[in-house]
């Protein structure tokens, strides 16, 4: 059973975000609030955030996972650079469908959004160098333009192993070796760079 709790100001917004998600047999919404300094932590999983002017989250790591409903993803760029656990994207049109597949994925601790909203999420910004492959200092292999693919489409490293034929202990071989050759030092930071520099299709 997953634990929700919904965050929005709007009232109407929250009743009807419950009803969507509280028929679903393995999903249980907790609670709800206003903004997202009021949630429970300890009885949250994951936190629908909607309609909330500023999504940045506290200061320190976060347990719980957020699934954002927005379609403006510049109101929630700074999940970027955040150390929430689990986020994702949907739109505000999301149907039901596709917003409990969001909730479980998150639960389940899996990237998830709406490729439109991801790909524009993670753009270089207007004005930034321009980047290719040829920048990197040493390009990376076969194996690990697989893995860092992989990933961006939200799998952990078990489900990465289990793709590849591989054991996990190679995946974090790989994902270590790619990580300096990124000069990076997370999986959100992976994606990124990796969008930027063409290695990852959405």
């Amino acid at each position: 059973m997953i634990r929700v709790t919904i965050v929005s100001p709007n009232h109407a917004l929250r009743v009807g975000l419950r009803e969507m998600l509280g028929s679903h047999a393995t999903i249980k919404v907790v609670g709800e609030a206003v903004n997202l300094e009021s949630v429970n932590e300890n009885e949250t999983e994951v936190v629908v955030l909607a309609s909330v002017s500023s999504v940045a989250p506290q200061q320190g790591k976060k347990d719980f996972a957020i699934l954002y409903l927005t379609d403006d993803v510049d109101s929630v760029r700074s999940l970027l650079n955040s150390k929430v656990r689990t986020w994702g994207v949907l739109s505000v049109e999301a149907t039901q469908e596709e917003l409990v597949a969001g909730v479980l994925a998150a639960g389940e601790g899996l990237w998830v959004g709406a490729p439109g909203l991801v790909a524009e999420l993670m753009r270089l910004p207007r004005g930034g160098e321009s980047s290719s492959e040829d920048s990197l200092i040493e390009p990376l292999t076969a194996r690990e333009k697989e893995v860092l693919q992989l990933m961006a489409q939200g799998l952990a490293n078990k489900q990465i192993a289990l793709s590849l034929s591989i054991s996990e202990h190679t995946v974090k071989f790989h994902l270590s070796s790619l990580y300096a050759k990124l000069g990076i030092s997370s999986r959100t930071e992976a994606v990124r760079r990796g969008i930027e520099l063409g290695l990852i299709s959405l």
